[in-house]
């Protein structure tokens, strides 16, 4: 496989054709953020955090889904891509009902985390107040689309990991929302495994175990990584 070289933050690296620029950038040990993406399944680009700046391209492109090319210069941390973040975030946080002080995943929340990362202390944008509901259908799990991000990072581990493509996107445009089965209650999707693939993959709390109270979200995402890696290798087939 050919080699491409290109400069990443003004330094030069070798990495093989096919590499997106995140995988470039993380081999080099430059941080791009990212909600989306996730180890294992297929990138999406759905979260736009990871835009990057290219030298000579006009428009932002998102480093996830944009395989690297020779001589690409790339920039991840300048002042424009750092305004475009903390405005992302910040229209996460007013197009959803996201309430840190009452959910479980307080503490322990990827957009959380996020925020910090990016300075944002609060949100220029009106909230939106959106009337979303709940599914406590599930015996052991439930889902609040309160907290969810459409990261679709629940669709595809669900997909191409466990096999049973519970999960889909439903609607359109604003009214997107996460959906079980054919729209149906998540207790009734007779496709479920109840494997919790999905709650571990989640990075808020908006899909969550039963029993769990404010700030006792717990995940193990040592398990998809241990899947992961395992059928990449053929340690075991399904």
């Amino acid at each position: 496989m050919s080699v491409k070289t290109l400069t990443i933050d003004g330094n030069q690296i070798a990495v093989e054709e096919g590499t997106t620029i995140l995988e470039a950038a993380k081999e080099a040990g430059v941080r791009i953020p990212t909600l989306c993406h996730l180890e294992g399944v297929t990138d999406i680009g759905a979260c736009r955090l990871c835009l990057v700046e290219i030298s000579g391209v006009k428009k932002l492109l998102p480093a996830c889904v944009t395989q690297v090319a020779e001589g690409m210069e790339i920039q991840t941390q300048t002042q424009k891509l750092q305004e475009y973040r903390r405005m992302l975030v910040e229209l996460l946080f007013s197009e959803g009902n996201h309430v840190c002080a009452v959910c479980v995943a307080n503490g322990n929340c990827e957009l959380q985390n996020m925020a910090v990362e990016v300075g944002m202390d609060h949100t220029r944008f009106p909230y939106r107040f959106p009337d979303r509901g709940m599914d406590l259908s599930h015996k052991q799990f439930g889902i609040d689309h309160n907290r969810c991000i459409l990261c679709t990072r629940c669709v595809r581990v669900c997909d191409e990991i466990e096999g049973a493509h519970v999960w889909d996107v439903g609607s359109r445009g604003a009214a997107c929302y996460i959906v079980s089965g054919l729209n149906q209650p998540w207790g009734e999707v007779d496709a479920c495994t109840a494997c919790g693939k999905c709650v571990d993959a989640c990075p808020t709390g908006a899909i969550f175990r039963k029993g769990a109270t404010v700030a006792e979200m717990e995940r193990d995402r040592s398990k998809l990584e241990f899947l992961v890696n395992a059928r990449k290798n053929k340690q075991w087939t399904r």
